[in-house]
């Protein structure tokens, strides 16, 4: 393995969606770089592998599991981090619902809902209650991960579409504020077609073979991580 240095040394990461996918890798990589990552997801068995991983790189991690639909759960995490370690440098909001892919038309109410629950509402309530310690760090850094059919809808991803594209209206806003009072970036980051459980979702049968890995995707997100970045 490729020896990198520790230049997010005395940072700490927040990660959510951190079980499997570009998630799990960019907490990895992440932690390789030196950050103590704080990594979420619904299933504590995946955490604890991916514990496993990060300590036998020489990283460290502390593993909260969570649903992110848990409003009240998620509206404390801001004070829990505040409490336990006194900061928050970076968070990479990798969490994300595919839902289904189906015409605009046929879009059903309970599918509507479970989407932008995780896609919207999810993203509005983590943004808020981590804000003020990004905010308050020296070269604080977050990158919330998008889907290209925010901006450029296809057919039958229209569900998708309007939930991405309402969390990218509110990354772009928070953007714009944070430009002027805080030291804080604030970035979205689409990382192409990746080979992931949740393009598999959507793309049954694709020679996986054939887009980048979720290694891949990792290295360009924490490249957006790092302190330098002016991205």
């Amino acid at each position: 393995m490729k020896t990198v240095g520790r230049p997010l040394a005395g940072q700490v990461a927040l990660i959510t969606g951190a079980s499997r996918g570009i998630g799990r890798a960019t907490a990895l990589e992440l932690a390789r770089r030196g950050a103590h990552c704080v990594v979420t997801a619904r299933t504590v068995g995946a955490l604890e592998e991916l514990d496993d991983d990060i300590r036998a790189g020489g990283g460290t991690a502390t593993l909260l599991p969570l649903d992110l639909t848990d409003g009240p759960a998620l509206d404390q995490l801001g004070p829990s981090l505040a409490a336990r370690f006194g900061r928050l440098d970076l968070l990479v909001h990798a969490a994300a619902c595919l839902g289904v892919l189906t015409p605009v038309g046929h879009i059903r109410e309970r599918d509507w809902s479970a989407v932008m629950a995780v896609n919207l509402t999810a993203g509005w309530r983590l943004l808020r209650t981590v804000a003020p310690l990004l905010e308050r760090a020296p070269a604080g850094r977050a990158v919330v991960l998008t889907d290209g059919h925010a901006d450029r809808p296809e057919p039958f991803w229209g569900l998708m579409a309007a939930s991405k594209a309402g969390l990218a209206a509110l990354v772009r806003t928070w953007a714009l504020e944070c430009a002027s009072r805080s030291a804080l970036r604030v970035m979205l980051h689409d990382p192409g077609p990746t080979a992931t459980r949740l393009r598999a979702q959507a793309m049954p049968g694709e020679d996986v073979t054939s887009v980048p890995s979720a290694d891949q995707a990792a290295l360009q997100i924490v490249t957006l991580c790092l302190p330098h970045s002016a991205a």
